[in-house]
């Protein structure tokens, strides 16, 4: 190329190149310094050039010097002083203008980056290994980053650009340290909060499963995938999600504790919105659609629509009763339904399953009428009944009071359990509003038809205590066989209050059959009948006026109950209960009493403990009374006799009057002792 040629290809240079137009060989060094400006490392081509250069132009140096001389301006603007001569190396480089060599070195700095440690730079992916990837910063050298730390993104492949963390330059071997982790961690909370707040879709990767849901790396950053947020429909093993890759919308993030929460289920609902809309759109009510089961509960079974889902309720899965919808289908079982109901606003959409088949009461045996027997299966137990199954969806109520001929109430769990084979009798058959009443009692004799003849008035039987009232006892005599012991016929000698005070609940007490009432089914009966009426021999005992000895065994407002002997109480009023020195009479102390009224008719005796002491006060006083009226009588006879004396005596006798008057005091005193 010559000089002329060269002129119009690069006019900068040929401005430059007037200065020295001797020398040829500038053309070929500008070409050899721009073809390969970093083809080796730094230091090594410098070496070798000063090497060469030295031995090879020493005389060449002489002969430009002086067009040194004259370019010195130019050389004026390249070098620095303190630093390395550039223009010294060779002749060659004496001949680059300003302009030539601030391009050169402006291509030169360039080409090697300027690296900065903790700082996040880009990279270009060049290799990958099966445990690294190599990637190109610019730097002098590339750096290499562990595979695992792009297991996230299994679509990596040479010529990507990635973020990369500079941590070290140079570490002890000469090697840089770049982490593609932490660079994702520093501008991951920026991608994330993005990505939340433009709804923006990103990948993520499944790291592990965890406790109701899954791991996933975003960013860089650990998110929380919730079981009910991987899929529209529930997701039964969350391991076959581990170590994949999918799409995720951001769905919350809590800046307070760092948590993240994403959720694949939110993309495919947008999906289904619009498919939702126009199925809901075409619907009709009893129109049949075929669907697959995508969820049992114990209330029911979701059925997938194709994009819409709706619910058989339990009792419209099967005429028969069921326990639990998994009698009757299975998950991805594909069924056809029927839609009985919807709802456009609320989504909601009512399906049947057993609303396809014809209803069982519809292929009921027509010959099937009331009297006749049937054989079932009992299915529900309730207090009041039992629903006995004779066909499949075809039930009939046993209510408690057809199970048997007792009259005890009682709950269908005494008699039947679920499960059990049952024979009744149809009482009433109403097929337009299918309904049925069973009977099993009327199975079974009933024990009223001939009561007079096993149970006659006056004979003594066994019962089992069944009830209280306030007014007697109910006890059974066999099932079936009920009667009433009235509360005056349990004792002849105790006044009780309440039968329990008497007998206890399930024991058995002997009775007497008083009256037998065959239309009303019922039995007066008796207890205190098995005995003879102690009264009759109370009468002659418990006289009136006779002392007893007698135990107060209750004390009330008005009186106290006092028990007697044979078994036999009494009671006394308030004001008889006083004693003699005037304290009460307590309970369990036992005391004397006297009877002051006895009833036979009424079984009552009155008793007094008062009146015992009282007769003796007044037996005293009669007989102080008449002691007085005695001495009284006396005194008046002899002042009679003194009076009678003192006329016929004088002043002589007073003597004898002293002696008579001292006689009749000595008699006195003698009386009173």
């Amino acid at each position: 190329m010559s000089v002329e040629e060269k002129k119009l290809s690069d006019p900068l240079e040929g401005e430059t190149s007037n200065t020295n137009p001797e020398v040829t060989e500038v053309p070929e060094v500008e070409a050899e310094v721009v073809e390969a400006p970093v083809a080796e490392p730094l230091a090594e081509m410098e070496e070798e050039q000063v090497v060469a250069e030295e031995e090879e132009t020493k005389p060449a140096e002489q002969v430009i010097e002086p067009v040194a001389e004259e370019t010195e301006p130019a050389k004026r603007t390249v070098q620095v002083p303190g630093e390395f001569d550039w223009d010294s190396i060779g002749k060659k480089q004496d001949v680059y203008s300003s302009g030539e060599r601030a391009k050169l070195e402006d291509l030169y700095a360039n080409t090697l980056n300027s690296i900065t440690e903790h700082e996040v730079i880009e990279g270009t992916v060049v290799g990958i290994g099966s445990r690294e990837v190599v990637i190109n910063i610019g730097y002098k050298s590339d750096g290499v980053v562990p595979f695992n730390e792009f297991r996230y993104n299994p679509k990596l492949k040479v010529g990507d650009k990635v973020d990369i963390y500079v941590e070290n330059q140079e570490d002890s071997t000469g090697q840089m340290i770049l982490s593609h982790k932490k660079a994702r961690t520093l501008k991951s909370w920026d991608r994330i909060n993005a990505a939340h707040d433009n709804d923006e879709i990103i990948n993520g990767y499944v790291k592990c499963r965890t406790k109701g849901g899954l791991i996933v790396d975003v960013f860089g950053i650990e998110a929380f995938l919730p079981g009910s947020q991987i899929d529209v429909k529930p997701i039964r093993d969350y391991d076959i999600f581990v170590d994949k890759t999918m799409e995720f919308k951001v769905v919350k993030i809590n800046h307070d504790y760092k948590n993240v929460v994403v959720s694949h289920k939110a993309l495919i609902e947008d999906e289904l919105e619009q498919q939702r809309v126009e199925i809901i759109a075409r619907l009709e009510k009893g129109q049949v659609l075929e669907g697959t089961v995508k969820n049992i509960t114990s209330y029911g079974v979701f059925i997938d629509l194709g994009g819409v889902d709706g619910l058989v309720h339990i009792t419209d899965l099967s005429w028969g009763r069921i326990k639990h919808p998994e009698e009757v289908v299975e998950l991805d079982q594909k069924l056809k339904v029927v839609i009985l109901d919807f709802d456009e606003n609320k989504k909601r959409i009512a399906l049947g399953l057993k609303q396809l088949t014809p209803h069982p009461w519809d292929s009921l045996d027509q010959d099937l009428k009331v009297g006749d027997t049937v054989k079932g299966t009992v299915v529900v137990l309730a207090d009041y009944g039992a629903f006995v199954e004779i066909n499949a969806g075809v039930e009939g109520l046993i209510h408690v009071s057809e199970m048997s001929w007792s009259q005890h109430l009682r709950t269908a769990q005494d008699f039947l359990k679920v499960g059990d084979e049952v024979e009744a009798v149809i009482l009433t058959l109403d097929r337009d509003e299918r309904r049925m009443s069973l009977g099993m009692k009327q199975l079974m004799p009933d024990p009223w038809s001939s009561i007079r003849e096993k149970y006659p008035v006056g004979s003594k039987h066994k019962a089992s205590v069944r009830n209280f009232t306030n007014f007697g006892i109910f006890v059974e005599i066999e099932e079936g066989v009920d009667g009433l012991i009235h509360i005056s016929d349990l004792s002849w000698s105790k006044k009780i209050k309440h039968p329990a005070e008497f007998t206890k609940i399930g024991e058995e007490i002997e009775v007497v059959v008083l009256d037998v009432d065959e239309e009303n089914r019922r039995l007066s009966l008796g207890h205190k009948q098995l005995e003879e009426n102690p009264w009759d021999v109370f009468e002659d005992v418990f006289t009136l006026n006779s002392t007893h000895q007698g135990t107060v065994t209750a004390i009330h407002d008005k009186g106290a109950v006092v028990s007697l002997p044979y078994g036999v109480e009494g009671f006394v009023p308030s004001r008889h209960l006083k004693k003699e020195d005037g304290s009460n009479i307590k309970v369990d102390e036992t005391i004397d009493f006297v009877v002051i009224e006895f009833s036979k008719e009424n079984k009552k005796i009155i008793l007094s403990h008062s009146r015992i002491f009282e007769e003796d006060q007044r037996a005293s006083k009669v007989k102080n009374a008449e002691a007085a009226k005695t001495e009284e009588q006396k005194t008046q006879r002899s002042m009679k006799k003194v009076n009678e004396k003192l006329e016929k005596t004088t002043f002589g006798d007073l003597d004898v009057l002293a002696n008579l008057k001292s006689d009749l005091e000595n008699e006195e005193k003698a009386d009173k002792k």
